[in-house]
């Protein structure tokens, strides 16, 4: 957040001394200068914002925020300058737009980096005895095909192959899952005509809905024919996602489920 606002500010510093140089110094009427700097800002924003880019948001509300300040500054110099005062309807526009730029950027600094320690205290004074909470947009994702819909039809093909494929596939934990604490997790996989699925790759990921900085991957390894098992810890509890994968050659079986982790403390 304290980044965000830091390059706001000094953007807007920067448009407003460039517009009072060029009326000052080069004698341009407020629009001139405005309509100047509104130009260089394009021309120097935009090449660098797709170069270091920000998020169509943060580059958005950069652009329409410096813009906004080169309005402001030829109503502003231009009232001041003819000596009749500043309108309120423009003022009122003006202000309007300023609130909510301003509005705009601290929602997009919260959803980038979540509430500062102090004001999450201030607000959730509960928070620190009860459970830990996060203030930012997690942008959880759990499926590829729901990102990209020209796989759609493909997934759609697949999960018909797989339900003709007949694998008969049971999952789960071998005792209650508790949050940071290893637990053994299995899957029994068997064909069509009910033989042990020998030879497969399974893998998956445990995804955390609040946050997907503690999705956990991992990797099953085949403890007796057609049974695969390994320890996992996942490092919260509450609800998780599974999105399980089983491979056997060229065939893919694709399993999506729900679970709960303790906390130990019941």
């Amino acid at each position: 957040m304290t980044e965000l606002l830091l390059g706001l500010a000094l953007g807007v510093g920067a448009i407003f001394l460039a517009n009072l140089g060029l009326i000052r110094f080069a004698r341009m009427s407020a629009k001139q200068a405005a309509a100047t700097v509104a130009l260089v800002t394009l021309g120097l924003y935009v090449p660098y914002g797709i170069l270091r880019w920000p998020g169509g948001d943060v580059f958005a509300l950069y652009l329409a925020i410096y813009l906004l300040m080169s309005l402001v500054c030829a109503m502003a110099f231009d009232a001041r300058a003819t000596g009749r005062g500043l309108h309120w309807g423009p003022a009122a526009i003006g202000g309007f737009f300023i609130v909510v730029a301003v509005v705009g950027a601290v929602f997009v600094a919260v959803a980038e980096r979540g509430l500062s320690p102090a004001l999450l205290r201030w607000l959730l004074p509960e928070a620190q005895t009860r459970h830990e909470v996060s203030s930012k947009f997690p942008g959880v994702v759990a499926r590829d095909f729901h990102q990209k819909e020209a796989l759609y039809n493909q997934y759609l093909q697949r999960m018909e192959r797989q339900r003709q494929r007949g694998w008969q596939v049971r999952k789960g934990w071998l005792a209650e899952p508790v949050a940071s604490k290893p637990t053994l997790f299995r899957v029994a996989a068997r064909t069509r005509a009910d033989e042990p699925l020998t030879g497969a790759t399974v893998t998956g990921r445990f995804l955390r809905p609040s946050g997907s900085a503690l999705d956990v991957a991992f990797t099953l390894t085949e403890q007796a024919p057609g049974v695969y098992e390994a320890a996992l810890t996942l490092p919260a509890a509450g609800s998780w996602d599974l999105v399980l994968q089983i491979r056997q050659g060229d065939e893919l079986h694709e399993i999506s489920a729900s679970t709960t982790v303790g906390d130990g403390k019941s």
